[in-house]
C-alpha cells in the first residue's frame, strides 16, 4: 500500500503539471484534496476493471506506463505508451468499463488519480482548466488517431522509423542530433505499436544499425539524427 503523501509534496506534485500551473493557491488547494496518489515498480499492473477505478481519471507524476487494450477474443495490444503528465482511465469522463490496463514500463511511476465526479466540480469553476484539459485529451486522441491512419497507409518500415521519430521527439523535445533514449520497449512492444511481429522488428533494427542511423544495447537507444530517419 502507497504511504499518504503530504500535502504539499502533494501541492509541488500537482503544480508543476501544465494541467494545473495557472491555477490560484486556492483552486490547487481543492486540487490537492481530491487527489490520491499510488506508486508502483516495474511490471506491476494497474487495472481500470476494479470497482474503485472505475470511475477515476489518472495522470501520470513520473515514470513510463504502457496501455494495453484487450479485444473481445481476450488478444492484447499496446494501445500507447505514456510518461510524464499524461493522461489516461476515465480521459472521457465517463464511468463504463474499460477494455484495457497499464503495465509500468520504468523502474517505478507515480501516479495520480481523481474520481470524476470531483475533477468535474473542479473544471465547472475553472473555464481555463477544462479547455486546458480538452487540449490534452484531444492531442492524445490525435496521436492515435495519426497512429491508426500510418497502420493503414504506410509500409512496416516507414511505420517503424516514424515511430523512433515520435519517440525521440516526445522524450527529447527540440533534440534533433545523439538523441539518446532510455530502453524500455522490447522489440515485442516496437512489433506491437506499429502492427507487426518481433522478428520483423528485430530486423529493422538491425539494419538501421548497420545504415548508421542509431545504436543501441539494453539499456540505452541512441539516434544519430533525427532528419536521416
Amino acid at each position: 500500500m502507497t504511504p499518504a503523501i503530504p500535502y504539499e509534496t502533494r501541492y509541488w506534485h500537482l503544480r508543476n503539471h501544465k494541467l494545473f500551473a495557472a491555477l490560484d493557491r486556492a483552486d490547487m488547494k481543492e486540487i490537492c484534496l481530491i487527489s490520491n496518489f499510488k506508486t508502483a515498480r516495474k511490471g506491476e499492473i494497474i487495472y481500470f476493471s476494479q470497482a474503485e477505478d472505475l470511475s477515476r481519471i489518472f495522470t501520470l507524476k513520473q515514470g513510463v506506463l504502457k496501455i494495453v487494450e484487450v479485444d473481445e477474443a481476450g488478444h492484447e495490444t499496446i494501445k500507447d505508451v505514456l510518461q510524464q503528465g499524461d493522461l489516461f482511465g476515465q480521459v472521457t469522463l465517463g464511468n463504463g468499463p474499460l477494455d484495457e490496463y497499464a503495465v509500468v514500463m520504468s523502474d517505478y511511476v507515480t501516479v495520480c488519480s481523481f474520481k470524476i465526479s470531483d475533477f468535474e466540480s473542479v473544471l465547472s469553476k475553472n473555464p481555463s482548466m477544462a479547455i486546458g484539459f480538452t487540449k490534452l485529451v484531444g492531442m492524445r486522441l490525435k496521436r492515435l488517431e495519426n497512429r491508426y491512419a500510418n497502420l493503414m497507409y504506410k509500409d512496416v518500415r516507414s511505420r517503424f522509423l516514424l515511430f523512433l521519430k515520435e519517440w525521440a521527439m516526445k522524450e527529447a523535445p527540440g533534440q534533433t542530433r545523439d538523441v539518446t533514449l532510455k530502453n524500455y520497449l522490447t522489440h515485442q512492444d516496437v512489433a506491437s505499436l506499429i502492427c507487426s511481429t518481433r522478428q520483423t522488428v528485430s530486423q529493422l533494427f538491425s539494419e538501421a544499425r548497420q545504415a548508421g542511423l542509431l545504436d543501441y544495447d539494453r539499456n540505452t537507444l541512441t539516434i544519430g539524427d533525427l532528419g536521416k530517419l
